[in-house]
This record gives structure tokens, sequence and C-alpha cells, in this order.
């Protein structure tokens, strides 16, 4: 563990670089950027040029004289453009250095846990590109069962899903070891995707998907059930046929129905994982409850809809969304006695 002087002056960065957002948790200060994974670019001369990064990216969308393109360089929670995302770390990681002016970092970064070698192979290399003196890497979901508190070096075994962006992942921890983890490519953007497919087939208009995920987050739910949110939301989209903007309203029903498709995906992963554990592990884990973290775990009665389905107990902690960055930053805090927890590049 480091001591109090070495931590007033480290320079070691825990990265959740994810799909949505990314945030950079300096050890010894805290989480100080928590930004979205976006990166403004403009063409000029054939020439793409990264003009800003996270919410100064944001910002410049619509007020420059010349068009802006808003990129989201990661995809799925693995690198889909290398050139944004290396630019992308490198001013995040260059702004951390402004602000507390250390040498360059160690760098613990997280990856989903299904990624294959060749895609953590990219995230190590443009960590190490963005000025990285070293690159260590975790899965998940294995962060985020540090993040929420569970006491994985006990006896006991604990399931922990977390379902961001682009990736819903799974760990399995018994007596500090990890026994499973797997990565599923359903999670909050097919969320927004399968909105916008019930908006056009039912009302006939087509949305974007900053509109989708608005929709998800101000009335999404993942049952129909009333529980107190009897929240209804107008939308505006382009209709199909007249080519002109119509109004639609949805409530809590036509968004279950929307949302069932890939809850249902998510569910069917979450007991296929169950039935490949040894019985006993899986009956404890049953029992105990399965933790759910990640922005997804925020959707309304998401843990009640995945009970229903896979016959197990779902615990949401608090601040799901911070659960994999602090469960990141304590590994580093502690490298040597949480290595074994670490993945190969």
């Amino acid at each position: 563990m480091l001591t109090g002087v070495t931590r007033a002056f480290s320079d070691d960065i825990a990265i959740d670089l994810g799909t949505a957002n990314t945030l950079v948790h300096v050890v010894g200060r805290g989480i100080i950027i928590d930004e979205p994974s976006i990166v403004a670019v403009q063409v000029r001369g054939g020439q793409r040029e990264m003009l800003a990064v996270g919410l100064r990216a944001r910002a410049m969308h619509g007020k420059t004289p010349e068009p802006v393109e808003i990129v989201r360089p990661m995809r799925d929670g693995v690198i889909a453009d290398f050139l944004a995302t290396e630019e992308m770390l490198r001013q995040f990681i260059s702004r951390a250095k402004t602000m507390l002016g250390f040498r360059r970092p160690r760098i613990l970064i997280c990856v989903p846990a299904g990624a294959t070698p060749v895609e953590r192979r990219a995230v190590y290399e443009t960590a190490a590109s963005a000025g990285a003196r070293k690159v260590y890497m975790i899965e998940e979901p294995v962060a985020a069962s540090l993040g929420a508190g569970l006491p994985i070096d006990g006896p006991n075994a604990f399931m922990v899903v977390d379902v961001g962006g682009g990736t819903s992942d799974i760990a399995v921890l018994h007596q500090g070891n990890v026994i499973q983890a797997r990565s599923l490519r359903v999670a909050g953007n097919a969320m927004d995707e399968a909105i916008m497919r019930y908006v056009r087939r039912v009302h006939g208009l087509v949305i974007g998907e900053s509109n989708a995920e608005r929709i998800k987050i101000e009335a999404g739910t993942a049952l129909a059930q009333p529980n107190g949110r009897d929240i209804e939301v107008q939308i505006k989209g382009r209709d199909l046929r007249q080519g002109r903007m119509k109004s639609a309203v949805l409530g809590r029903q036509h968004l279950a129905e929307a949302l069932a498709g890939p809850v249902q995906e998510m569910a069917e992963f979450i007991e296929r994982a169950l039935e490949d554990l040894p019985p006993e592990i899986a009956e404890e884990v049953s029992k105990r409850g399965i933790v759910l973290t990640g922005g997804g775990a925020l959707l309304d009665r998401l843990d009640v809809a995945l009970g229903k389905r896979v016959g197990a107990t779902f615990v949401v902690p608090d601040s799901p969304m911070h659960c994999v960055i602090k469960g990141t930053a304590a590994v580093l805090e502690s490298l040597a006695e949480r290595r074994h927890l670490l993945i190969a590049p």
C-alpha cells in the first residue's frame, strides 16, 4: 500500500476507457476526469485533424465556421479508431499532468472481459503511445467487484455483471481469484438502438442515437409494472412517409417492449455463465446475489427484470457507474498484492 507521502505525489493513473465515457483517477487525488469518449475531428486538405476531446469536443459541435465531425473512437468496449483514441488518451493524460505536475505516469487501464489478444494489445500500445511510462491492464468486471466493495479475498464466491455502453461483462471471483470472465456485446448502446428500431417500426419515425439515449435515461424501464414512476416522454423524429418532423409519446409499456430484446439477451448471457460454473459455486452466487454495476445498471427495474428471468437476486450498489474506476484505482494502490488480477497485453 502506498504511504501517505507517496500517495500525495503519486504519478499513477487508473483509466476506465469506456465506449460512452472515460474516467481518469489519479492515486491520492480521486477522479479528476469524467467525460464522454468523443473526439472532434476536422478534415483539412485531405488530412484529419483532432481538435478536442471529451466535453470540449462536445462544446464545439455546430459552433465552428467549418464542419466538425464528432467521432466515438470506442465501439463495443474496444478501439475502433486508433488515432482518435490515442489523441483522446493523450489529451486526458496531459490534462492530468498539467493539473498535478508529475512525470510520465504508470497507467492501469481496464478492458472488456471478452477482449481478444489483438484488442488488448491495441489498448496497451495506444496507452503507451499516449504517454504512459508503464501500462497494466485489468478486466472491467474484476475491477468492478472491488469498486463495489465485495470481500473477494474471503471464502465466498461472487458474480459481477458490469453493464457499460458497449459490453456487458461478467466476472466470477472465488477466494480472491477470477474463475470466470466473459463479455456480451449487448449493453447501453444496444438499448439505444432497440429504442430507435421500436420508434421506427411502431411510429414510422427516425430518431438519432443521442435522442434514443435521452429517452432511455429519462423514461426507460425494463419492466412495465407500475412502481411509482409513471413517466411519459415526447419524441420528435422525421416521418418516414411524409419526410417532415412529427411527434409521438412513449410510455412505460412502450419502452419496456422496446427494451425487451436486449434485456432478454443479457438474461440468457447470465444464465449461460451460471450453467458453466461448478454447481456449488452457481448456487452460492445465486443465493448471495449477483451484483450489477456500470451505467446500464441504472436502467429502471433492470435488476428486477433480470431476477425474474434468471431466477436469482440482483443487487445494485451505490454509484454503479464508478465501480470500475474505483476498483481499478484500488488495484493500482496495492499493485503488489493484486498483481494476480492483471491480464497480459
